[in-house]
């Protein structure tokens, strides 16, 4: 069965971390199964909340990409985000968008992907004019993390965005999720059972080339890290939900060397921490070049993730994925209750510390290092045997039939 299908979402091709290459990827499948895609997205910003030269003025563009009809609207994006810039930020692009989908071909289905959580008001909007249903696929439970990540304070505001959340989540057709716990916390919010569906993000079908000379390129090589100095590696946005500020502290003393790859909004104030603490081992590098990010990825020693206390529950580091492929023993800063965690727990590939425990990072990263080979063996093996569930393949093919099931009703 092939149906015609709007992907609708704020981030898209050619940016590289978070939600992007998500969305792109899912058009592209799509668009290769013999379904007619349009995509209703922005010009690129993230993470660097900076938009291309080429970009700036600009009020539309269409293109055809890979076989996928893109449509890029103008939205607003600030230099120095904050909780009200943010807003009219995500405000923008739903009315923009919103628009855009009023004056292009009725799909069949519509597949919104949140953040942002306004975009169900443009979703209900269309879906009704052009009578067609719409999926909201969530990437972040933005409300509780807001509140998690104190940028909004309890009051009316947040009663009146979990009216938001409720009220989309009635209208929508399917609601998905990426993971066990938002599953679960749909189910709390008293979504139908008939109407949750698990729609996790996705690896490659074919494993990756994990030698020592895979590709040629190395990090190590290029920013002179001798073979002999342990490699802690983080790669990914460097925002307010990572808080990265721990590793900072942690990063004191010791040979290790700890590299942050990334762009985002707080990264001037972790500059300013890095270099008002000279004993810090912990050093800021840019977003890699896909090339170099595999390179990382093979040469390090641990692979870091790190959550900001109180978050770890609303949404999952889908970073997780790329670097269990590659073999590498996961150090994990997340809540015990988070998914991150549970993740952990499950498939037994790392340790997980607690949010701002700089002490429990520093000394469970030496005990990662220190580990016998036959240890880090195992952690390989767990977590390659872990992550196998999420192969594209499956993923993709098993949503795909859903998708068409929604859309013949």
């Amino acid at each position: 069965m092939h149906v015609k299908i709007t992907v609708w979402g704020i981030n898209y091709d050619p940016e590289p971390t978070g939600i992007g290459p998500f969305n792109t990827d899912l058009c592209v499948w799509l668009a290769a199964h013999g379904h007619v895609v349009t995509m209703l997205s922005t010009f690129p910003y993230y993470p660097w909340w900076k938009k291309r030269a080429e970009d700036k003025g600009k009020v539309h563009e269409r293109a055809v990409v890979s076989g996928v009809t893109l449509h890029r609207c103008w939205h607003y994006v600030p230099e120095k985000p904050s909780t009200v810039k943010r807003l009219i930020h995500e405000l923008s692009f739903v009315a923009t968008s919103t628009w855009r989908a009023l004056w292009t071909e009725k799909p069949d289905v519509y597949f919104v992907v949140s953040p942002s959580l306004f975009l169900g008001i443009g979703a209900f909007i269309a879906s009704r004019l052009k009578r067609r249903p719409f999926v909201f696929h969530v990437q972040d439970l933005q409300p509780d993390a807001a509140l998690g990540l104190g940028m909004i304070k309890p009051g009316l505001s947040v009663k009146m965005l979990y009216a938001l959340e409720k009220w989309s989540y009635r209208r929508a057709a399917l609601v998905s999720g990426i993971s066990g716990g938002m599953i679960e916390a749909y189910r709390r919010k008293g979504v139908p059972e008939g109407k949750i569906y698990l729609f996790p993000n996705w690896i490659p079908d074919v494993a990756p080339d994990v030698s020592a000379n895979a590709g040629g390129a190395s990090f190590r090589r290029e920013y002179g890290i001798g073979a002999e100095t342990p490699l802690i590696a983080y790669s990914g946005n460097v925002g307010m939900k990572q808080g990265l500020e721990v590793v900072v502290e942690a990063a004191r003393g010791g040979a290790a060397h700890w590299a942050i790859c990334g762009e985002g909004a707080a990264k001037p104030a972790l500059e300013a921490a890095i270099a008002a603490d000279p004993e810090s081992g912990a050093r800021l590098y840019p977003l890699q070049p896909d090339d170099r990010y595999k390179a990382l990825l093979r040469e390090a020693d641990v692979s870091l993730i790190t959550q900001q206390k109180g978050t770890g529950q609303f949404f999952f580091p889908s970073k997780l994925l790329s670097i269990l492929q590659y073999g590498r023993p996961v150090l994990a800063v997340a809540d015990e209750a988070s998914e991150l965690a549970r993740a952990a727990r499950e498939g037994g590939f790392g340790i997980v510390v607690e949010p701002g425990d700089a002490a429990g990072l520093r000394a469970a990263a030496q005990e990662i290092i220190g580990a016998s080979a036959e240890q880090k063996a195992e952690w390989a093996r767990r977590g390659r045997a872990w992550v196998d569930q999420f192969r594209r393949s499956r993923v993709l093919g098993e949503f795909e039939a859903r998708l068409e099931k929604v859309a013949a009703r």
